[in-house]
């Protein structure tokens, strides 16, 4: 269990800040057939032993997020848009200024009366609630020692949190103790302990504070989250030092105009007709707007083959860069993905993507304008679209075991006539994390 434990804290300190996309949600069936081919891999796998736990763990998690990144990129760029070439013409947007609102085209290409061209004013950032509670001096200790409680509640639930104070410890030990217990509940709070300084408290002191992640409010609501000591003496007296059940700053909506017309959002990440994704990051300069459009055809084509291009450099990346220990000395990945480029680099390089001796691609944009034009489109596009198949399928491979490629010693091999199905006995660490977000 200890194993599994350090891969997941490397998981999720690698790869569990990843913005999901609506590329990785799944339908049952498709989840179903993954399975399924699980369990067939399984049943050639054989019986092997790991040389070094640690790496090869770290090793397939980090393959299986790269084929990840590259199954999501076929995904998007395989949409039904029509035939091969309209999925490399995807459309894609851009803002005028970055910095105050991030676009994303989230669209499958079907959509009617598409607006070109929206201008945004960004007036209000949507915020979360934050109490930030007393500052007490670091080296003392206010409380009694004894057991106290209280109970934090959302606007979907409620929670009764304990915590003891023992003889001994300080106010320093006492906050560290909370923002532990509630940031490993799941309640979508963050506690942190802020320092006093001569703007908020006097120095040698520290407050707990809590900051919901969720941001604005509905209608009905009134609170993101709601703090109350227990019905007895000790623990409303605990809760009056901390302080922490005083909202500082309430949640607020996001205030925006597009095109003129007023708006709100509790999140400043969202949708219009479900083919832009706008980020508000800052607030717009006073009588300024910032303009969201598409890119050209030819812009929009060389972005999306370069999302290709980053996915499949990506995996190569994670090949090389591999140690021996947990790839072996043949580095079987390394040699399986360099081979899809090498095979390829008289045709790609006629396109304006270049192959290098490890197989690694970069773009020459100017060739690329030229491959694309009218008359050499066809044989270009259809040139991609070999190339995108071939990565796919093979990351549909890699996904399924990655441990295929991690440096092993083989103990015995399989009676063929008699096998059996478990289906993450052949990949322990990347088996079980089948989706990440399931």
């Amino acid at each position: 269990m200890a194993r599994i434990a350090s891969a997941y804290a490397y998981y999720l300190s690698t790869y569990g800040n990843h913005r999901p996309s609506r590329y990785d949600s799944h339908k049952k069936s498709d989840l179903r057939k993954i399975y399924n081919q699980m369990v067939k891999t399984n049943k050639e796998s054989p019986l092997y032993k790991l040389t070094n736990e640690d790496e090869a763990a770290r090793y397939a998690i980090d393959i299986k997020e790269n084929a990840k990144a590259i199954q999501n990129v076929v995904a998007s760029l395989s949409d039904s848009y029509g035939d091969f070439a309209d999925s490399f013409r995807k459309r894609v947007a851009v803002s005028s200024d970055d910095n105050t609102v991030g676009v994303r085209y989230v669209g499958d290409g079907h959509e009617e009366n598409i607006v070109d061209t929206l201008n945004i004013e960004v007036a209000r950032l949507s915020s979360p609630q934050v109490n930030v509670g007393n500052y007490l001096k670091n080296d003392s200790l206010s409380f009694i020692p004894g057991t106290y409680s209280f109970d934090l509640s959302t606007n979907s639930s409620s929670y009764e949190f304990q915590f003891n104070v023992n003889p001994g410890e300080n106010n320093l030990d006492v906050m560290k103790k909370l923002a532990n217990l509630i940031n490993h509940s799941t309640l979508s709070i963050n506690a942190a302990i802020r320092s006093g300084s001569t703007d908020t408290g006097d120095s040698g002191t520290s407050a707990l504070t809590l900051t919901s992640t969720q941001t604005g409010l509905n209608e009905n609501e009134t609170y993101l989250f709601d703090i109350s000591p227990a019905v007895n003496s000790n623990s409303i007296k605990a809760m009056d030092l901390l302080g922490i059940h005083k909202v500082t700053h309430a949640p607020e909506n996001s205030l925006f105009y597009l095109n003129g017309e007023e708006f709100s959002s509790r999140s400043n990440t969202f949708t219009i007709n479900n083919t832009l994704e706008l980020t508000l990051k800052n607030p717009t300069t006073a009588g300024k707007t910032t303009e969201i459009r598409f890119k050209t055809d030819s812009d929009a084509v060389a972005d999306n083959i370069m999302l290709l291009v980053d996915a499949f450099n990506g995996i190569l990346k994670t090949a090389e860069t591999s140690s021996e220990e947990a790839a072996g000395s043949t580095n079987k990945l390394r040699s399986e993905i360099s081979g899809l480029s090498l095979a390829r680099k008289e045709s790609l390089g006629k396109i304006g993507l270049k192959v290098a001796d490890n197989g690694s691609i970069t773009m020459d944009k100017d060739v690329l304008t030229g491959a694309i034009s009218p008359e050499h489109s066809e044989e270009t596009f259809a040139t991609l679209s070999r190339f995108k198949n071939a990565i796919g399928a093979k990351a549909d491979h890699v996904a399924i075991n990655p441990m295929q490629y991690v440096n092993k010693k083989v103990v015995a091999y399989k009676n063929p006539s008699k096998s059996w199905a478990a289906p993450y006995f052949s990949s322990v660490y990347s088996g079980m994390m089948l989706d990440r977000y399931v």
